[in-house]
């Protein structure tokens, strides 16, 4: 069952708190307020809340808290939830060639207990809005996309769900196995369904679709440029995975005649409706095209160092103007499955470009809120604290023995341990209480996945 929104006339009171804004001036307030009006942010600024207000069914005091948007997660895969600690030492391609046997077995019920367990982990990391890249649909599976809408739906998060696809098997060059891709016209025929079945485009929606094929070594060209006409034809945006590994471009370079950035423009892949995954091997034109067409990217820190991917150019990115968010990635990839802690390794692991000011705390805490928010086509709805946006917040505990030396509350998030999650809110409800999850029973969820690990594991290849 779908968490539904409080009553439009509620309000609640946060009061005494640090407050982290990521507006366009990155305002913040030592000791301010936030009032949520039904679903939407009434009023944020310094000092306490307005005396006049009626109706409040809720006051926090946030002495020792800061609160920040809610994060957006640009980048997923929910069904790894049940496959992860495999291929521990492999880079990309192996990785792929050892788990796309595995995964080609799955289907709906295992999906759907993948997807809650992986909804949880986000959302317990303060993850209010995500996207995940479902591109695996066995002839016997069932509805697998469906799956993951519904468990999403019962724990209250935010979801954009990405009709993923794959149509070059291994007999056609690619690395999937012959059995794990589907017909062109197929997919074409279920992402329009998709989209007509699912995606509301309306303010303050719970649910967007996306169209997007995988990567260039598992679709075809004519997938890649009948889906960018179909997403443009349906008004929905389109993602891939791009320039992950010089294994991919190689791979590009010698299947099309140039790198992965070149053959995305020349399939009509570049533009404002598109964000792509990882960006890791990109050269100066790369980073030109992207900013000049307002291609976003999702990076994901730790799972290109997991895989040893390299270090995407994030600062040069955002020096450019690309527009920029956080992803997990899949959790057989990363094995924590968080959003939050991916702000501290982004911050980090961008240093290592060799310069301390490569990124700051507050550009870390940019790309996970408003980078990714701009990245989904939603920086008018989330992604800061501003009034007539959605109520999707963060409450951190930033007075523990974890934190409560560091002066910046800013830093304490972005440099620190991740804090304490006091409160989630996504879309004016408390989904999050003091780490656990208000919507669902944590047990449950974690006892449906380690048997859905079991079964997937136990299944013949």
């Amino acid at each position: 069952m779908a968490v539904q929104p409080p009553p439009a006339d509620q309000r609640i009171v946060i009061e005494n708190v640090a407050i982290a804004t990521v507006d366009a001036d990155d305002t913040e307030y030592a000791r301010g307020h936030v009032v949520i009006l039904g679903n939407t942010i009434e009023s944020v600024g310094d000092g306490p809340a307005p005396q006049w207000l009626d109706n409040v069914v809720r006051r926090i005091n946030g002495e020792g808290h800061l609160i920040t948007p809610g994060l957006v997660n640009t980048h997923h895969h929910f069904y790894q939830w049940i496959t992860r600690g495999l291929a521990q030492n492999d880079i990309l391609f192996d990785w792929l060639v050892a788990l796309y046997p595995t995964w080609a077995r799955i289907d709906e019920k295992l999906v759907h207990a993948a997807s809650q367990g992986s909804a949880a982990a986000l959302l317990k990391s303060g993850c209010t809005t995500a996207s995940d890249h479902h591109y695996v649909f066995p002839k016997d599976g069932g509805d697998v996309l469906g799956a993951s809408i519904e468990a999403v739906r019962e724990l209250g998060l935010r979801f954009t769900a990405l009709r993923g696809s794959m149509d070059r098997g291994k007999k056609d060059g690619g690395l999937p196995p012959d059995h794990a891709v589907e017909e062109l016209d197929d997919i074409l025929t279920a992402s329009e369904a998709a989209v007509d079945t699912y995606h509301d485009s309306s303010f303050g929606s719970m649910l967007h679709i996306a169209i997007a094929p995988c990567s260039p070594f598992s679709v075809s060209t004519d997938l890649l440029r009948q889906s960018a006409e179909l997403a443009r034809r349906k008004g929905v945006r389109l993602h891939t995975h791009g320039s992950e590994t010089a294994e991919e471009e190689q791979f590009c370079k010698e299947l099309f005649g140039m790198g992965p950035t070149d053959y995305f423009e020349s399939v009509g892949w570049l533009g404002e409706d598109v964000w792509m995954a990882h960006c890791v091997h990109m050269n100066d034109s790369d980073i030109a095209k992207f900013a000049e067409t307002g291609t976003g990217v999702a990076h994901c820190p730790s799972s290109n160092a997991r895989l040893a991917a390299g270090i995407a150019r994030v600062p040069d990115m955002l020096r450019a103007g690309v527009p920029v968010g956080l992803g997990v990635d899949g959790t057989a990839s990363n094995e924590s499955g968080e959003l939050g802690t991916e702000l501290r390794n982004a911050l980090l692991i961008n240093r290592l470009h060799g310069s301390p000011a490569a990124l700051t705390g507050r550009q870390a805490l940019r790309l996970g809120t408003m980078g990714g928010a701009r990245v989904l086509g939603r920086q008018g709805e989330i992604g800061s604290i501003e009034v007539g946006k959605l109520a999707d917040l963060a409450l951190w505990k930033i007075d523990g023995v974890l934190h409560s030396s560091i002066a910046d509350p800013v830093a304490a998030l972005t440099f620190g341990a991740l804090p304490p999650l006091a409160v989630l809110f996504v879309n004016g409800n408390a989904v999050v209480e003091k780490g656990q999850l208000t919507t669902v029973d944590e047990d449950r969820i974690a006892r449906a996945c380690a048997r859905a690990a079991k079964e997937l594991a136990a299944r013949p290849l």
